[in-house]
């Protein structure tokens, strides 16, 4: 008995509620005010009505088609907002946008149907469910599977002119959370059973001793071999993608909710623990678009990785208890202040109605460096809200 009582006590000293800042809050709160004028500013900015807000430079929207892998995270931007302010008229645009982006759900030729639809039709199931949210997300499930490997066991993310290619990026872990999706909505476990492996393949081999990850692995499709680790959007080979390690802490952290397998908890801790204690993180938590990045301290920094970041912790720190819950909850809160300043945060009107500035896309190839990006002001949005509730 008196054992019993020692481990209640250990436990409850361990979970000690973490209470939230009123201050914090407040600032949330006026964030979703903000945004929803930002979005509704954004909406008169779009060129055609197919076309989808990418990022804003140089005075001008830039815009991708529905097909592009960030296509979803401004309908899904649009329901968080309208979810949090009530304004109508963020949802009858999300539900308009979604309409020339539903024919994606039988893409098959990359593996982005997760980041387009279930950040799209998802969030719409739970926000504003319609007739139709599901199958057109169950047929983005089954073009998802398609693209999986028995012999590589994962799933292909990017077709390439060469077949001996069989090209794998840690991207890839967050369109898994559509497939578990499928095998709770159908009762199929193969989908089930897709995420799994490629979440397996993937902590094989997309990570160093470190914990750190490769963006790319190159496999021999025919062998399941490994080929070749590299990057695409990251400084170096053996760098270490700011967006990519987040990418890698909230995918295990999901994999770990949907799973309960302790191996992806611990994968998720581990990815974390390298970012916040990477000596060239900075203080306040946004991070630069590359660990190793070689003007640090003057390179720049990326607010989507920090967006992303700090999502995935929020969701990671309720897994855990005592100093690291702790630790992954104060980090997160650290992060939704910085972003919300005015060296991040955009004044209404302005940055192409976009909610963040200076996030970094793709910078090897000189492609949205410095500017707002889609899939930040999402990934802020949700961190947010998960702070909120």
């Amino acid at each position: 008995m008196l054992l019993v009582a020692l481990v209640f006590l250990i436990s409850g000293c361990a979970t000690k509620k973490i209470t939230q800042n009123q201050t914090v809050l407040s600032t949330i709160n006026q964030n979703f005010e903000d945004g929803k004028l930002q979005y509704e500013h954004m909406m008169t900015l779009l060129p055609k009505p197919d076309r989808f807000p990418q990022s804003y430079a140089k005075g001008k929207m830039i815009t991708i088609p529905s097909g592009d892998w960030v296509s979803g995270f401004y309908p899904g931007s649009l329901l968080f907002l309208y979810k949090e302010t009530g304004e109508q008229k963020l949802l009858t645009e999300a539900r308009r946008i979604m309409v020339p982006l539903s024919k994606e759900q039988f893409n098959n030729t990359n593996h982005d149907v997760g980041f387009m639809l279930y950040d799209s039709f998802g969030n719409a199931l739970k926000i504003d469910p319609k007739a139709g949210d599901k199958e057109v997300l169950i047929n983005a499930a089954k073009s998802l599977s398609s693209r999986f490997s028995e012999k590589v066991g994962s799933i292909k993310s990017w077709d390439s002119k060469n077949p001996d290619d069989f090209l794998v990026i840690i991207d890839n872990m967050m369109n898994l959370e559509l497939l578990f999706w499928a095998t709770k909505e159908t009762g199929d476990s193969s989908y089930y059973k897709i995420a799994v492996a490629h979440a397996n393949t993937a902590m094989k081999n997309h990570f160093r001793p470190d914990y750190s990850s490769y963006h790319v692995v190159n496999y021999n499709p025919k062998t399941g071999e490994v080929v070749q680790k590299r990057t695409a959007q990251g400084y170096s080979d053996s760098s270490a993608w700011a967006r990519g390690q987040a990418w890698g802490l909230y995918g295990y952290t999901m994999v770990y909710r949907e799973t309960k397998d302790k191996k992806y908890l611990d994968q998720a801790n581990h990815i974390a623990e390298f970012m916040l204690n990477n000596p060239n993180m900075p203080k306040d938590y946004i991070p630069y678009w590359d660990f190793n990045a070689p003007n640090i301290p003057n390179a720049y920094r990326d607010a989507s990785a920090a967006a992303v970041m700090a999502s995935g912790l929020l969701e990671l720190y309720k897994y855990n208890t005592g100093a690291k819950a702790k630790k992954y909850y104060t980090v997160a809160e650290t992060v939704i202040k910085n972003l919300s300043s005015p060296t991040y945060k955009a004044e209404i009107g302005t940055n192409g109605g976009f909610i963040l500035k200076h996030s970094v896309g793709h910078f090897p190839g000189n492609g949205q460096v410095d500017v707002p990006l889609t899939y930040a002001d999402y990934y802020f949005i949700e961190a947010m809200m998960r702070y909120k509730n």
